[in-house]
């Protein structure tokens, strides 16, 4: 009997400053990811500070190299962005951005992934707003954004010192974005359709 294979999730964002509440929301969604039978990957906060990405340029950083090796080998993606003045935060933008490399590639972009978004605002107008900017982008790069989005006012306070969520529905919608990315990645696995690709 073969041994059932265990999706690969990818999660992306934060901020510069560890230990954000965008990194905890990706932390807490990605911890209910594995509960669920996946396997796990973050690359977050300083590990985004990479070189603007350049169409053309063909150099890559180490770190940059390495995020791309992550979108190329992920079952599912969790992107997970602060909201600044009404959209994302060019951190994370900038990160996606480096999909391009995957132009070329059997699986292009995100093509039939499934991509569970988290957007953590001051306020509930820009959270709405940032959301509304990460749907777009998962659609242009042909992923699949899951049905639930985690949407967190930071406003009040949502985690507590040692990084523990003390609202219940903020709760309720990270581990439900984490589970619905796994769920969406062991349905494609079942059917036998590969993440990892090879470019041309």
């Amino acid at each position: 009997m073969h041994q059932a294979v265990r999706p690969l999730i990818l999660g992306l964002g934060g901020t510069t400053r560890a230990g954000s509440s965008t990194e905890r929301a990706l932390a807490l969604s990605l911890k209910a990811a594995a509960a669920h039978g996946a396997e796990t990957l973050m690359i977050a906060g300083p590990s985004l500070m990479l070189p603007m990405y350049v169409p053309g340029e063909v150099e890559r950083t180490p770190e940059a190299a390495r995020l791309v090796a992550a979108f190329r080998r992920c079952h599912g993606v969790i992107v997970a962005s602060p909201a600044y003045h009404g959209s994302m935060s060019g951190l994370v933008k900038n990160a996606l951005d480096y999909t391009e490399d995957l132009r070329a590639d059997e699986r292009v972009y995100f093509d039939g992934l499934a991509v569970g978004l988290i957007v953590c605002a001051g306020g509930w107008q820009a959270g709405g707003q940032t959301l509304a900017a990460l749907r777009g982008i998962a659609h242009a790069l042909r992923g699949w954004p899951t049905p639930l989005a985690a949407m967190l006012n930071t406003a009040t306070p949502v985690f507590d010192a040692a990084g523990d969520c003390l609202d219940l529905s903020a709760r309720f919608q990270l581990q439900e974005v984490g589970r619905q990315v796994v769920d969406f990645a062991k349905a494609r696995i079942g059917r036998g359709i590969e993440a990892a690709v090879v470019p041309h």
